[in-house]
């Protein structure tokens, strides 16, 4: 056959010289794709049967979404077409200087094992990667590009190698070998796996179309959970750790860091996640001198493909980390730069990050932005809550201190007057008797101050004795009877929720005295799987929701004490029917 046959005319024959398929391999590719089954020690098998077997090629590729299914089918198909007892596809890196995958068969697992490491595109495989058009050849080893094989690999000699073009690019490159009978491999069977070629490419196209879409819709998917998360949570160091965490699986990093700016204009890690996360957490990084401060200033995000060669990275910290390539990303809040997120070496082949995991990370620092400020605030606002009470708490102490134990020591000032001005003994014994229950009730007056500021059984011996405590000094001060009714167990609650149930109570206690006009208060502690919750009830007059100031009653500060542990508060109250206040904290 001379020339050069057109796609068209070659579509257009209907039968010419069949070749011999007598590889053993070939019963191996047939059993592995059924579609291309033919009978081939037939010798008067019509050509037309390779064309029958091309299409169904095409329609079993273009049916396979799988992307590394349709590379093995590929190559299954290609040596089924041509008779080669081997096949290979590789696909070539974004570099477009080296192949990142090789698929192959005709070769069983136990050979691969003893070749060892998969070709990189040296030799001829190189030379089909700088050259994308096909390669015939009837030996292998007369190339001036030939490097031979490696040991335990199995012998080569007719060679045909066909391009895999994608939108004018080389994809990959189909490999073909050892054709049946030792003949070389023909113009026919170039045309023909030129067109499989062409199929196979629209399939490879359709299956990583598939696979991204797949992928973004995961992506989506975890981003939603992220955000969801993100604002469920307030506490700024467990949420840079959440964020740290869902990152690095995310865009699948070795190791994820988080820096926010201190006040001295430095950054401090806040949180990371991965290998060597726990040594680089407080690290501090100069804003001037480092690659996270460098991003922070210039408020972009910035990929780094080699660490070593980049000279704001910060060569002590990239040797901690023992990073290779990184992913640098600002935390931007209307165009304010509140942070940097890092991510370092891909768990790929490649440790390089690409353009998707840019953007993903761009994205997902948008929410996270959002979610840092807000967590900010929120801790900003709280502790403003917490000076206003304590300041009011102040105020309180410092008028009783005035008006109680002031006045006190002022009358036992006056009594000692009275001792000096007594006349006989019988004067100075009334005088003093009358001075001794002046300081015994100022005693009294400045523990419970001293208990009310914070109780020492809180402390020693846990919330149950310190209630007891309160109820006992409260019925004794005001006649009105508490019953408590503890059921938390023996093991202590969290220090935190003990202040707030106390708080509470005494709180609502004080309330009973000053509104409620009551008899009778019960107060009931019961500890459930993962909260614990507080009834508190009393037979006072009640109120009208609605109509009575909560603030008059102290609930506003009831409310936000509660809700600094991430509890709920609920006040159920009718006019002659009583109060009742129910509370509850989770456990942490």
């Amino acid at each position: 056959m001379g020339g050069t046959t057109t796609p068209k005319e070659f579509l257009g024959r209907t039968s010419w010289r069949e070749p011999e398929y007598a590889s053993p391999g070939m019963s191996r590719h047939r059993e592995r794709c059924p579609s291309l089954r033919r009978t081939t020690d037939n010798p008067l098998v019509p050509e037309s049967d390779r064309l029958r077997a091309l299409l169904d090629a095409g329609i079993a590729l273009s049916s396979e979404l799988s992307l590394d299914a349709v590379l093995q089918k590929i190559v299954e198909a290609a040596a089924e077409l041509t008779g080669a007892q081997y096949a290979a596809l590789g696909v070539i890196d974004p570099s477009g200087q080296i192949l990142e995958r090789f698929v192959v068969t005709g070769i069983d697992e136990e050979t691969q094992a003893a070749i060892g490491d998969l070709p990189r595109g040296g030799g001829i495989l190189g030379a089909l990667i700088q050259e994308a058009r096909p390669l015939r050849l009837d030996d292998l080893a007369k190339h001036s590009r030939s490097v031979g094989f490696p040991p335990n690999h199995p012998p080569m000699k007719s060679f045909l190698g066909v391009p895999i073009m994608l939108r004018g690019i080389a994809y990959g490159n189909l490999y073909l070998t050892e054709k049946a009978g030792g003949a070389p491999f023909t113009e026919e069977d170039e045309e023909l796996t030129m067109l499989l070629a062409s199929q196979a490419a629209v399939a490879v196209e359709n299956a990583r179309l598939y696979e991204s879409a797949k992928r973004w819709l995961r992506q989506l998917e975890s981003l939603n959970e992220i955000a969801d998360a993100l604002v469920s949570e307030m506490e700024l160091p467990r949420l840079l750790d959440l964020v740290a965490a869902r990152l690095r699986e995310l865009v699948r990093a070795r190791l994820v860091a988080i820096a926010l700016p201190a006040p001295d204009g430095d950054l401090i890690i806040r949180a990371a996640a991965g290998e060597g996360a726990l040594d680089l957490t407080e690290t501090r990084l100069q804003a001037g001198e480092s690659k996270m401060g460098r991003v922070l200033e210039r408020r972009r995000s910035e990929r780094v493909d080699s660490i070593l060669d980049d000279l704001e990275v910060e060569r002590d910290v990239a040797r901690r980390m023992g990073a290779r390539t990184g992913l640098y990303v600002p935390l931007l809040l209307r165009d304010r730069a509140i942070g940097v997120i890092a991510a370092h070496d891909k768990e790929d082949a490649d440790p390089r990050f690409s353009g998707e995991d840019v953007r993903l990370t761009e994205t997902f620092a948008a929410r996270v932005a959002v979610a840092v400020d807000l967590s900010e605030r929120v801790a900003s606002d709280a502790l403003r809550r917490v000076v206003a009470a304590q300041e009011l708490e102040r105020r309180r102490l410092a008028r009783e201190l005035h008006d109680e134990t002031g006045q006190a020591l002022t009358s036992i000032l006056l009594g000692l007057k009275g001792v000096d001005d007594a006349r006989n003994e019988e004067d100075v014994r009334a005088a003093t008797a009358q001075l001794r229950e002046l300081v015994v009730t100022t005693l009294q007056d400045v523990r419970r101050l001293a208990v009310e500021l914070r109780p020492k059984a809180l402390d020693d011996f846990g919330l149950v004795p310190a209630l007891e405590r309160l109820a006992e000094t409260f019925g004794e001060q005001t006649g009105i009877q508490v019953e408590l009714e503890p059921q938390l167990g023996d093991k202590r609650l969290p220090s935190e929720l003990e202040t707030a149930l106390y708080r509470i109570t005494q709180e609502a206690l004080t309330n009973v005295v000053k509104h409620a006009q009551a008899n009778h208060v019960s107060i009931v502690l019961t500890r459930r799987e993962g909260s614990v919750t507080a009834l508190i009830e009393d037979d006072g007059r009640g109120f009208t929701p609605g109509q009575t100031r909560e603030d008059g009653l102290g609930l506003v500060g009831m409310q936000e004490r509660i809700a600094l542990v991430g509890g709920q508060l609920t006040v159920e109250s009718s006019r002659g029917g009583g109060t009742t206040l129910a509370v509850e904290v989770p456990l942490r």
